[in-house]
């Protein structure tokens, strides 16, 4: 993959290690820096071509004989929820989100803490303090924002840290009050991200990859109509690229 621009863009292949998504598996990914100028543009056009933003870095996975992960995206004009969907938005119709610059706050860390605990104790993000948060939320070189959550109550739910691109809102990552059950808090947040691009008149959600494989993945296809990039080009998420049927988040 080249991009043409005044100053050629490096590519690097990352060391082999362990999978975080399946086991007995090496995980390898290409990377390329986006500081500069063109950071926004680059950015745009790798992600269409299935590359994902970690800080100032895109990364898209080149492992060895697997091609488990897969980039996933919502056509949000074509985006209709399911009864159980319209049950999670009805659950949570007193949460309203508001859009903050993408700064860390120690609220924010302290329900970044809980849900690593309560989720993914056994991740890598599990032993990450104050300054390793703050380091993923605001070493950004792109139009990068937060939303937040809130209880009328002004209680702190749902984190969500996004990406503006030019076709649509790539969510980078988002947790959640780990105590709260029967209102899939993430699900939730997913669908409000796929209105507001509706409503800025973007046609894309992005939801990074999909691995069939993952539990931890699967709940992204529960969103449809959906589509993913095979062999080079988008399409549908047909029935027959599932599994099996997943549970909501």
């Amino acid at each position: 993959m080249t991009f043409s621009s005044r100053h050629p863009q490096f590519f690097y292949t990352t060391a082999p290690q362990p999978c975080p998504y399946l086991p007995d598996r090496l995980e390898r990914k290409v990377v390329t820096d986006l500081s500069g100028p063109n950071a926004e543009t680059l950015h745009d056009r790798l992600s269409r071509a299935g590359f994902r933003r970690s800080h100032a870095i895109a990364y898209a996975p080149v492992c060895n004989g697997c091609n488990a992960c897969v980039p996933i995206r919502i056509p949000v004009t074509r985006f209709i929820p399911t009864r159980t969907q319209k049950r999670i938005l009805k659950a949570n119709v007193t949460l309203e989100g508001f859009e903050v610059p993408a700064r860390a706050t120690a609220e924010q860390f302290v329900l970044f803490r809980q849900y690593q605990t309560a989720r993914h104790a056994d991740g890598d993000m599990a032993g990450m303090n104050f300054s390793d948060y703050r380091s993923m939320v605001e070493d950004t070189p792109i139009d990068t924002f937060i939303v937040e959550f809130r209880t009328p109550e002004n209680e702190l739910m749902i984190v969500s840290l996004v990406d503006a691109l030019n076709d649509g809102l790539s969510a980078v990552y988002s947790f959640y009050d780990p105590t709260v059950v029967n209102r899939s808090l993430g699900s939730f947040s997913i669908m409000w991200l796929i209105e507001q691009a509706r409503r800025r008149r973007l046609e894309y959600v992005y939801l990074g990859y999909w691995i069939a494989q993952s539990r931890k993945m699967a709940y992204k296809t529960n969103f449809r109509p959906a589509e993913i990039l095979s062999r080079g080009a988008w399409r549908d998420l047909e029935t027959q690229d599932l599994p099996q049927e997943t549970d909501p988040q």
